[in-house]
């Protein structure tokens, strides 16, 4: 069992490196931030407080934090982490999961990287602000990530008041194509396992929120090439652009894991992991399922109640059974709720042979620590004798009914996901 940290833990890339690992038996999980977000909800060992990375302690305070914790790795998560640990590596006092702190030098600048690649694989045309420019064109910053400060612009005088809000950006030519990520691994001989693609065919803050794989054999040759001219270890990515003429062209590189590479963990391919044990030094393959699958990703809640209980009293009809099949997510917050060592209680006016009924539904009635059956005039409250307790039904008069009698929380159906436990 390995303990690894990740920071910062709420960005989209610390996300998905959660609920890769969440189940491993290998690696146990870390999350550090230094701004709060949604990293506290999902992540069970949380460290808040962590000095931003610009900060004169944040080593010193990384190197505190991996005694304490026993860390064994760090998973950067976010582009500009990637190269101060990779620069810092010596220094630190466990393994950070990225390439070489030469490799992150070039993928963190686009202007080095286009440097890099120009004479080797299409890259896009870089102007000077003064020369004669074909616009449209694309303002993009060089050290970035996502869409932030970028900009489309049509004319000169539109790109001469960005340039002087932000003299860092590069002023790209206009690729109109498709884009695509190509998610790349390669292990610690310096051998490219695997280089397949995804089309971004919505995005959302520069996060691809749909995509859906996309086999073209040029993806591979340009992995490649670039596997060739820069050092990787582990996972890494790529971005490319169509032209009008269809021509791919480079757009970064980047020496991490991508929120969306959970399209390709879904048929087999846990990069993370992978990463992880080439770095502990076994020799790993790919498991590709080849699946047709497709993902689209949008907001999700995580809920955080500070209400302490004992008990769950739950109604059967239409909240654990409803539509004639089970409640997947009751059963799962049942399980939850026995897990975390909490009584359950099935309070029911069900008007056939209940054990039968839950026999039906594959629902063993050891799931309950007790059984209680009402008749349809009596109240629930009457049945509920403990206060430090919740109540769960669909039925509102039912809920509102026990509400006014012993003022516990109550939930319906559509607030049960509030119960839910998520952190790993």
């Amino acid at each position: 069992m390995k303990n690894v940290l990740v920071f910062p833990c709420g960005s989209e890339i610390g996300l998905e490196v959660n609920r890769a690992l969440a189940y491993s038996k290998h690696f146990t999980l870390y999350g550090g931030n230094s701004v709060d977000d949604h990293g506290k909800f999902v992540y069970k060992n949380y460290i808040s407080g962590i000095p931003f990375i610009d900060k004169p302690n944040f080593i010193d305070e990384i190197n505190r934090i991996v005694e304490l914790y026993k860390i064994d790795f760090i998973i950067p998560a976010h582009d500009s982490a990637v190269l101060k640990m990779a620069e810092n590596q010596s220094i630190i006092k466990a393994t950070i999961i990225t390439s070489c702190a030469d490799t992150c030098k070039v993928c963190r600048s686009k202007g080095v990287t286009y440097e890099v690649f120009q004479k080797l694989i299409p890259t896009p045309k870089v102007y000077e602000i003064n020369e004669q420019i074909n616009f449209p064109i694309f303002l993009k910053p060089d050290v970035g990530q996502g869409t932030k400060g970028t900009y489309k612009v049509n004319t000169k005088e539109e790109a001469i008041f960005y340039f002087k809000k932000d003299p860092t950006l590069l002023a790209l030519e206009y690729l109109p194509g498709k884009e695509y990520t190509v998610d790349c691994f390669t292990d610690k001989n310096g051998q490219l396992l695997f280089a397949e693609g995804r089309e971004r065919i919505r995005i959302n803050n520069g996060i691809s929120v749909n995509s859906k794989q996309l086999n073209n054999p040029k993806f591979q040759d340009l992995a490649e090439i670039i596997n060739q001219t820069l050092s990787f270890q582990g996972v890494w990515f790529y971005q490319v652009k169509e032209r009008a003429n269809g021509e791919l062209v480079l757009m970064e590189i980047a020496p991490r894991i991508a929120g969306t590479m959970a399209l390709f963990r879904a048929v087999g391919i846990n990069f993370i992991q992978l990463s992880l044990f080439d770095r502990m030094g076994f020799e790993v393959s790919i498991l590709n399922n080849k699946l047709d699958i497709e993902i689209d990703r949008a907001l999700f809640a995580r809920f955080s109640i500070k209400e302490n209980y004992d008990y769950v009293y739950i109604d059967f009809d239409d909240t654990i059974i409803v539509d004639n099949g089970v409640n997947t997510d009751i059963i799962k917050f049942l399980y939850q709720a026995r897990n975390m060592g909490k009584k359950i209680i099935l309070l029911t006016k069900h008007k056939q042979d209940i054990k039968e009924t839950l026999s039906k539904f594959a629902i063993s009635d050891l799931l309950f620590d007790d059984i209680l059956l009402l008749e349809q005039t009596q109240n629930k409250s009457g049945f509920i004798k403990n206060t430090n307790s919740i109540f769960i039904d669909d039925s509102f008069a039912e809920r509102k009914e026990v509400f006014d009698t012993l003022k516990i929380p109550v939930f319906g159906l559509d607030a049960v996901e509030s119960l839910l436990f998520w952190k790993v």
